[in-house]
Order: structure tokens, then C-alpha cells, then sequence
């Protein structure tokens, strides 16, 4: 591959060429080709904050770059791509393959649990798998992806829990497809990535009981800076951050789908004073909890 991993500021990406926005979607899938096309079929060495990749190469091949390891992968094969990791590719033209994209929140919030220790098995490091062309377990994986696309582009996909089935059911088949011997990264690489695993579930249980940061660092035997340092190597953002985030992913949601009071709402999600929450909610998306209503009613 022509670029070698030197510049000192290796470009961030939310998808590939995108900027990171808070925004971001919790979870994408494409085909390889709507944008490696777009760049010649290669993709210049870049990193994702907080997000976990899984490029699948159903035909074709791609010469891959993961924290400056070069090596081929010819379908169908599957490239595990965790958080913080510097990656890039160069595919041979006409690739058929797929590209997921996803979050920890996308996976921690609702059933995580089930299928947890898979998560972390499988993003412990970033990976090449090739499967055997005939291989039961490479046939299981297309279709899997391939009914997540299609779920993914229905215009209600963003409200059917489908698309979350079918993206835990990807992870869970690929980390039991996953060799069972991993030394691509350190033990204390992957202590710190369970960690994090640990408390985005503390959060997911705990976000409504308004816990403090100590809280969650003393359940999880750190300090407040020690957690912070934790959060911000694995996705960029500050403890306190991603517990606002998924406060807000809910109060959304609560506003969208509930039809009660504000104030109603505002004590379900914790908040003693509903005026604070209108502050806070507003600070978070820039409207308040009546003007977010409404948009959603009336998004024209």
C-alpha cells in the first residue's frame, strides 16, 4: 500500500471521509463499494473514535493496513476494526463486500448483556478472519449482513429494534468464528477495553439514578481521573459526557414517543426540577423539551 503511516495528525472519521459529529449515527452499514468507489477502491490510513468497524469481504480482495501491519485479505473474510485503531485499505476494484459501523452505546443500550462477552472477544484487537469460500460460517455471516442492509434502508429502521437483532447477532457469529488464541494486544489493552465494556453497562443500569462520576469510578475500583483517562482512550469523551449523552438519547426518546408533560417526563428521567432539565435538555440539542417535541411532530 502506497501511504505509509507517518503524518502526525492521522485523519479522524466518523464514516469514512465524514466529520465526527455528536451526533453520529449509532450504527451504519454500506456496501464497500458506495465509497471506496468514490476514491479509486483505496482508503487512506484513518482512525474512529468510539466507533467498532466490521469490514466483510464477501468477493474480491483488499490489501490491509491495522496499526501499521500490512497484510491480504481475499473473501470472504471479515476485518474486526476496534476504536483508536489506524486503518486503511486498498481494495481491488469491484470488491463486493459490506461495511458496519457501530457504537458501544448502539450495542450496551437494551440486551447487551447477551452477548457481551462476545463483544469483548472479539474487538480485543484489530484482526483479519478468512473463511473457506464454501465455509458454513462465511454463508451464516453474508446473509446476516446483507438482511441488516436491508433493514437498515427501510424508512421506519430507525424505530424497529431489527436492526439491533441482527447487528448482535453479526458480533456473536463472528466471535465464535474467532480463533481462540489472541495475542495481537496487550493484557493491559484489554483490561482497559473491558473496563470501559463495564462501565457503558454501569451507565446503561444507572443513568436514571443520576449517579455522580465517583460513583461509577468507586464501583468500578478507579478514581475519578483514572476513569476519565479510561473514557476519553476509548472513545474520545469524558465520563461525565457519556452519561449526559445516553440522559439525553433518553429524554429524546421519552419526548418523542410519550405523549405526558414535560414536567412528567422530567421527574421520570430524574430530574427533580423540571426548569434544570429544560436547561440541561436544551444545552444538549440546542431546543427545549417543547420545541423537540414538536419538530418530531412536524419536521418540515
Amino acid at each position: 500500500m502506497r501511504h505509509a503511516i507517518r503524518s502526525p495528525a492521522i485523519p479522524s472519521f466518523a464514516l469514512y471521509g465524514e466529520a465526527v459529529s455528536p451526533q453520529q449515527e449509532q450504527l451504519h452499514i454500506e456496501k464497500v463499494e458506495a465509497r471506496s468507489r468514490l476514491y479509486q477502491w483505496e482508503i487512506v490510513p484513518h482512525i474512529h473514535h468510539g466507533l467498532y468497524q466490521v469490514l466483510w469481504v464477501h468477493r474480491g480482495a483488499a490489501e490491509v493496513v491495522l496499526d501499521g501491519r500490512q497484510q491480504q485479505a481475499s473473501g470472504p473474510a471479515a476485518i474486526v476494526i476496534p476504536p483508536g485503531v489506524v486503518h486503511g485499505f486498498r481494495f481491488a476494484p469491484d470488491t463486493d463486500g459490506l461495511v458496519l459501523t457501530f457504537s458501544a452505546h448502539f450495542l450496551v443500550e437494551g440486551e447487551f448483556q447477551g452477548v457481551g462477552e462476545a463483544f469483548r472477544h472479539l474487538f480485543f484487537g484489530p484482526d483479519v478472519l478468512v473463511f473457506a469460500p464454501d465455509a458454513m460460517e462465511a454463508q451464516r455471516l453474508d446473509g446476516l449482513l446483507r438482511e441488516l442492509m436491508a433493514e437498515f434502508l427501510l424508512p421506519a429502521s430507525a424505530d424497529s429494534p431489527v436492526t439491533g437483532w441482527l447487528a448482535r447477532a453479526v458480533v456473536w457469529r463472528l466471535a465464535h468464528a474467532h480463533p481462540q488464541n489472541r495475542l495481537l494486544e496487550s493484557a493491559k489493552a484489554h483490561r482497559h477495553h473491558a473496563l470501559f465494556t463495564r462501565f457503558m453497562l454501569l451507565v446503561e443500569e444507572h443513568f436514571l439514578a443520576h449517579w455522580s462520576i465517583d460513583q461509577y469510578a468507586s464501583r468500578l475500583g478507579l478514581s475519578t481521573a483514572r476513569l476519565n483517562r479510561l473514557t476519553r482512550s476509548q472513545s474520545s469523551r469524558s465520563a461525565l459526557e457519556i452519561v449526559h449523552e445516553r440522559l439525553t438519547r433518553e429524554a429524546c426518546r421519552r419526548l418523542t414517543y410519550i405523549a405526558a408533560p414535560a414536567a412528567s417526563l422530567a421527574s421520570e428521567l430524574g430530574f427533580s426540577d423540571p426548569a434544570y432539565f429544560s436547561r440541561f435538555f436544551k444545552k444538549r440539542t440546542g431546543l427545549s423539551p417543547h420545541q423537540w417535541r414538536n419538530q418530531q411532530i412536524s419536521p418540515g
